[in-house]
């Protein structure tokens, strides 16, 4: 028996934390975390947000701000909180925190902030209508401007490179790779 979906749910329901412990085996060559394990686990979380609030199937379509600021230990406890930020018809914007916790010292670092839009699919594998979202505070209002001009934003860049990259003049552009590190061959 299936429910319908309520018309709106709230930021905090679609809350969720994953906490893992860091073992070798996620170690990458120069001992840190390597991070696909890290986004690995940012999708999972991702994923569990965006099902919790849509109450359906969710995949992942993009991600935004993927920025390492610190490395992860080998023996950390790391978290990633996340929660819906902003919804449209049939996506999500998911965002993530990543803390990294050293259990022997306590010191706790935040690691990185990432953006994981999602789509929610029904039984057919098509898009489908999410609940809206109800801000429950000033920062979940924030987030979710902020999620807005977040999207306004790259789809401007994206217009502004494509428009860059379709009228590119490879023997006009050519001084660009005097201070460069490369040769041209041809």
């Amino acid at each position: 028996m299936s429910f319908p979906k309520p018309d709106f749910r709230p930021v905090s329901y679609s809350r969720v934390t994953l906490t893992e412990l860091m073992i070798p085996a996620y170690a990458n060559f120069g001992g840190k975390i390597h991070g696909g394990i890290l986004l690995s686990l940012m999708d999972k979380v991702a994923y569990a947000a965006a099902s919790k609030h849509a109450g359906t199937y969710c995949v992942t379509v993009s991600v935004d701000g993927v920025n390492f600021l610190q490395p992860v230990e080998v023996g950390e406890l790391v978290s990633l909180l996340a929660s819906v930020n902003y919804v449209g018809k049939t996506s999500l914007l998911v965002g993530i925190k990543v803390i990294a916790e050293d259990v022997r010292s306590g010191t706790v670092k935040h690691t990185n902030t990432s953006y994981f839009t999602m789509v929610a699919k029904d039984d057919l594998g098509q898009p489908t209508l999410v609940p809206g979202l109800t801000l429950e505070t000033h920062e979940d209002t924030r987030r979710f401007l902020e999620s807005i001009k977040r999207r306004e934003f790259r789809e401007r860049s994206r217009a502004e490179f494509d428009n860059a990259l379709s009228g590119l003049a490879v023997q006009q552009e050519l001084h660009l790779l005097h201070q460069e590190r490369c040769q041209i061959a041809y």
